[in-house]
């Protein structure tokens, strides 16, 4: 494997930059003296926030888009061979290495690599700990799945090479090439089983993710996961577990067990969340004991009473790595939430469009429940089915979720990195829905999901895109077509 040495830089190509850590890596090398080129399929955000920066990126991709002088050839999960700028690389003897392979070798750079994995939750978590470790003065550097306002972006480059804090997706066990020193699992569920085999495989990987932890590394994980104690068992490690109590009226949602439905708390934790309440914008407010002593009462600036478990878990982190009650307390209550993560895009003719990268049915129960906690008329939820493989499989789950909101508009199932050689149709979701809520409509499209809001939604109604995919640019397009937009802090 092809290792780069941040003091003698050379030139990398990226393909598949625009991808959401592949354009914060391209940001770091470039920072840090490397000269940089990439492509990707389409213009994006990202592609537009590098060209800015100086970054040259061909569309579409295609094998001339690598310059002669390449040195090393990055390239994301999306992209395998038959794909032409690999194949070109790989014909050209240029050294390649993958993206979870370069952000593994710049972790090994710091003192302490905060790894944040898990099912879901990990952008808010990261966020949480960014935030954290910025108040409390530690400078980390950050690699994040999202944009985050409070660091201007995915990546934020830190003074020194102490801190790296970074998302972990166990997608295609990419992170088995990470090198952590603290290793969070918020929840271990079903969701990519078009890689996984099944729940038994997906524990597997995070085990051995757990594997790489340094001898007294710190392992923080969620209490109420089933056996807890197998993602430790025989590990020279630290072992810190967070847990919450039930709302009055509800539950904190998180992976309590990943599907076997023991309870939150089922294993006494170290950091434990009592006496939970929510505000009439869902906002939690607990009463939080450290490994058995009260602390004190914390509040949280994000809506969602799932994102008690997210904060648990990132004060469990940073109080292992030193820092102060005075420095935790106001990051978590001024966190406001990253874009695409229960984002308040704008308003339209007196309704909120919002937009949510949920896209498994335990996340999206957890937005919606969130939602139906806020002042509103009607909810729309927007889903835009994520993959063919995960539609497929967890059709029911969805249509249980999706079904208990007030009105549910489906569209066409994203493919992703997937075709359909299973012939699963965003139709038979729509059915599965109808047998237990009427108000559910199939439109396809952008456009037919466009018309038919405009012509339906009400003031003091919420609408609200969710997935994984590009639903977000129909969040935005309502916006800057029929409304404006408020700021995301002003709920």
């Amino acid at each position: 494997m092809y290792t780069i040495d941040i003091s003698k830089p050379v030139h990398a190509h990226f393909i598949g930059i625009g991808g959401t850590s592949m354009s914060g890596l391209a940001e770091y090398l470039l920072r840090k003296g490397f000269t940089v080129t990439g492509s990707d399929s389409a213009h994006s955000k990202y592609t537009l926030h590098l060209e800015e920066m100086g970054i040259r990126v061909g569309y579409p991709q295609k094998a001339d888009n690598i310059p002669e002088d390449t040195d090393v050839v990055v390239y994301s999960a999306a992209i395998h061979p038959g794909n032409p700028e690999y194949d070109a690389a790989v014909e050209r003897g240029i050294p390649m290495m993958n993206r979870a392979e370069l952000l593994g070798q710049l972790m090994r750079l710091y003192r302490h690599a905060i790894n944040i994995s898990g099912t879901h939750g990990k952008t808010t978590t990261t966020a949480m700990v960014t935030n954290i470790l910025i108040r409390a003065g530690l400078d980390p550097t950050v690699e994040i799945g999202g944009i985050l306002d409070d660091i201007g972006g995915n990546m934020r480059m830190g003074g020194d090479e102490e801190y790296f804090v970074a998302e972990a997706c166990e997608y295609t066990n990419s992170y088995h090439s990470f090198f952590p020193t603290t290793a969070v699992i918020l929840n271990v569920e079903e969701d990519h089983l078009d890689f996984f085999k099944d729940l038994d495989d997906i524990r597997h990987s995070f085990r051995r993710f757990v594997e790489l932890l340094p001898e007294g590394g710190t392992l923080v994980i969620h209490g109420g996961i089933r056996d807890v104690g197998y993602f430790s068992e025989g590990l020279p490690i630290k072992v810190l577990t967070f847990s919450a109590e039930e709302v009055p009226g509800g539950t904190v949602q998180a992976a309590e067990a990943d599907g076997t439905g023991a309870a939150a708390g089922a294993v006494p934790a170290d950091y434990m969340a009592k006496d939970v309440h929510l505000d009439d914008y869902a906002r939690a407010s607990f009463y939080l004991y450290e490994k058995g002593a009260p602390v004190g009462r914390f509040k949280l600036g994000v809506p969602g009473e799932h994102n008690v478990q997210n904060a648990l878990a990132a004060i469990a982190c940073a109080r292992s790595l030193g820092v102060g009650w005075d420095q935790i307390t106001p990051a978590l209550e001024a966190y406001h939430g990253a874009q695409r993560r229960f984002d308040r895009r704008g308003t339209v003719n007196g309704f909120t469009v919002m937009d949510d990268y949920a896209h498994n049915p335990q996340e999206e129960d957890a937005v919606l429940r969130t939602l139906a906690k806020m002042p509103h008329r009607q909810i729309w939820a927007l889903h835009q089915p994520h993959t063919f493989s995960r539609t497929a499989r967890m059709m029911e789950p969805f249509a249980e979720v999706l079904s208990k909101t007030d009105n549910i508009v489906v569209m066409d199932i994203f493919p992703a990195r997937e075709t359909n050689t299973i012939g699963v149709k965003a139709e038979t979701l729509v059915e599965k829905i109808r047998e237990k809520n009427p108000n559910v409509w199939y439109c396809p499209t952008f456009d037919d999901v466009e018309e038919f809001i405009m012509d339906h939604a009400q003031p003091g109604d919420i609408v609200i895109t969710l997935g994984c995919g590009n639903a977000n640019i129909l969040s935005d397009r309502l916006v800057e077509k029929y409304g404006k937009k408020t700021d995301p802090l002003n709920l």
